[in-house]
């Protein structure tokens, strides 16, 4: 009769105290994923709003070359997509200076800034307003820091 008695006395499955312990874990495991994957997000943002200052600033350079003057600061970065009209034709590059018809956004969704002659002393500068799309935060991205 001992050998029945100890039958029903045998246990199965996890006690609350274990599931709880075990939900605890998995729940730090996971903020921990949570924050090294966004992390890496921010990241990326960062360096593909570089990326993008480049092209753009290359493309700057390439109008410059071709018509002897930097995009006008009322048009500013369309002028690389669409044919300014006080250039004569032949002058402009046929098809525009960027690979897209459409102008890049940074990687916020924002749009870039041209100034031309900046307080930086330098020919003109790109600007991309970071995270918060305020200007002057210490999050801006500039094109004269991409490179």
């Amino acid at each position: 009769m001992t050998g029945k008695k100890r039958r029903r006395n045998i246990r199965y499955g996890f006690t609350m105290v274990e599931l709880m312990a075990m939900l605890i874990i998995i729940g730090l495991l996971a903020t921990l994923v949570v924050k090294k994957v966004s992390s890496q997000v921010a990241k990326a943002r960062v360096i593909t709003t570089k990326a993008n200052l480049k092209i753009l600033s290359s493309a700057v350079n390439q109008f410059k070359m071709d018509t002897d003057r930097y995009p006008s600061e009322d048009l500013g970065l369309l002028d690389l997509i669409e044919q300014p009209p006080d250039l004569p034709e032949g002058v402009w590059e046929p098809g525009g200076y960027l690979d897209t018809t459409d102008l890049p956004l940074d990687a916020w969704h924002n749009d870039f800034l041209f100034q031309l002659y900046p307080e930086s002393g330098k020919q003109f500068v790109i600007i991309s307003f970071g995270p918060d799309g305020e200007e002057g935060t210490e999050d801006d991205l500039y094109s004269t820091d991409a490179y």
